[in-house]
């Protein structure tokens, strides 16, 4: 173990220019995680109730700090995506030195561990970093702090770079480098699992859709949290299935029928590897879920406090409304920058194809359409449904809240989170600009 730490630590040293970018977004993803453990745990070792001039005094009673903690735990969830999504990107970067490591006989598990690993590492220093400024504000806000935040916040530090090389394990279980350098992914079996799954899935959204039909019943608000959590999930994985299969669907039809060439090459990729459009577009697809759910809560909610709520207690709402508000904003930008770094490595595993298109004469505009088009087509149909899911919980808090009508503002949510994910692919055209160049065939 020893040994391949210390390979990580050089392969991360050795590291060139075109990497570093992806070493400060690793660094920046675990920067994140640790602030916003940090902050949980800071908030969470609160006890009693508080006279806390921040926030309009939403730290003052333990409810409202459960709902902070439990918010603040949720937003580790779009980071540890983006970091997986980091630590793929990083082993097809290093795919010759990678391969050296193969040809020095180190078997294919050895070196997704050591990429693992350099994703630990610098996931260390991002959790250092934040640490020590979270300590410095810690200092300044809270005097006397108890002894247990202080383990806390040491616990967090230490667990932060364990979890950033359990990721990159997962991420990388499927990665295969070879002795020749190349870098490939072995596609898993298929099997009928991930069908009665979803059928399970379908099965228990309609009988939640039938609680819907009856909002007062089964304990009214009190009900909500779990039956939205349980809309948020289901309507999730529905999503997710449905981008993986309306990309299997999409290819077959446009590879037998279209011709023209940014189609036909996106078509071919998303035939090829279906899941991989599912796979990046999972928390995405959740954010829009929650997102959608959340605009049109916070609409009702507004309405409804305006005409019972005093004008000098209605800021303690709004604040905690808009806070909310600013979570999720937090949770899409991170999520989007996950797509773009996916984006970003679909890119770079293929730039060898690339170069030989644009070296064969296919115009360069082709490939960057064909990237576009392998993120419009099948997140399309996957944002309708998530949309829908978030649009029912609005639904069934109107007529928990004897609103008068269902709002509309939320409907703008799918599409302004669709335009997003095409922008967010749209910032790797440079990168396969670069990518495409016939220069790139020296090393093929």
């Amino acid at each position: 173990m020893s040994a391949d730490l210390r390979l990580a630590w050089l392969l991360t040293r050795g590291s060139d220019r075109r990497e570093w970018w992806r070493v400060l977004l690793t660094a920046v993803g675990a920067g994140l995680a640790t602030a916003f453990a940090l902050a949980a745990v800071a908030v969470a070792a609160l006890r009693g109730q508080y006279s806390i001039a921040l926030a309009n005094g939403l730290l003052n009673e333990p409810g409202e700090r459960r709902g902070i903690v439990f918010t603040l735990v949720l937003l580790l969830v779009p980071v540890l995506g983006f970091l997986g999504q980091c630590a793929r990107i990083g082993a097809v970067h290093r795919d010759r030195r990678l391969a050296a490591l193969r040809l020095a006989g180190a078997e294919p598990g050895r070196v997704r561990r050591i990429a693992a690993l350099e994703t630990g590492l610098t996931c260390l220093v991002g959790s250092a970093l934040v640490t020590g400024l979270s300590v410095l504000a810690l200092l300044h806000l809270w005097h006397g702090a108890p002894a247990v935040v202080w383990a806390a916040f040491a616990l967090v530090t230490t667990a932060m770079p364990v979890l950033g090389v359990l990721v990159g394990v997962v991420a990388l279980r499927r990665v295969v480098a070879e002795p020749l350098g190349l870098v490939r992914r072995v596609r898993p079996p298929t099997s009928r699992g991930p069908v009665v799954a979803y059928l399970v899935a379908a099965l228990v959204v309609l009988v939640v859709a039938g609680l819907f039909l009856a909002p007062r019943m089964f304990g009214g608000f009190a009900t909500a949290p779990g039956l939205v959590f349980a809309v948020v999930v289901l309507t999730g994985m529905g999503a997710v299935r449905l981008s993986g299969a309306t990309a299997r669907r999409t290819g077959r039809l446009l590879a037998e029928r279209t011709g023209n060439p940014a189609v036909l090459i996106a078509a071919e990729r998303l035939r090829d590897d279906p899941w991989a459009a599912a796979r990046t577009h999972a928390a995405v697809l959740l954010v829009t879920v929650v997102g959608t759910g959340f605009v049109g809560v916070r609409q009702v909610l507004l309405d409804s406090l305006h005409h019972t709520t005093p004008a000098e207690d209605l800021s303690f709402y709004t604040t905690g409304i808009d806070l909310t508000g600013a979570a999720v904003l937090v949770a899409l930008a991170i999520t989007l920058s996950a797509l773009a770094v996916g984006t970003a490595e679909s890119v770079a595993t293929r730039r060898r194809g690339l170069a030989a298109q644009v070296a064969a004469g296919v115009p360069a505009s082709v490939p960057a359409r064909a990237l576009l088009l392998e993120t419009a087509l099948p997140l399309a149909p996957a944002v309708v449904l998530a949309g829908a899911g978030g649009m029912a919980i609005s639904a069934w808090y109107a007529a928990l809240a004897s609103s008068a009508s269902v709002p509309m503002l939320p409907l703008l949510v799918p599409v302004t989170v669709y335009a997003a994910c095409v922008l967010a692919a749209a910032t790797s055209l440079p990168l396969l600009h670069r990518s495409a160049h016939p220069g790139e065939l020296r090393h093929a």
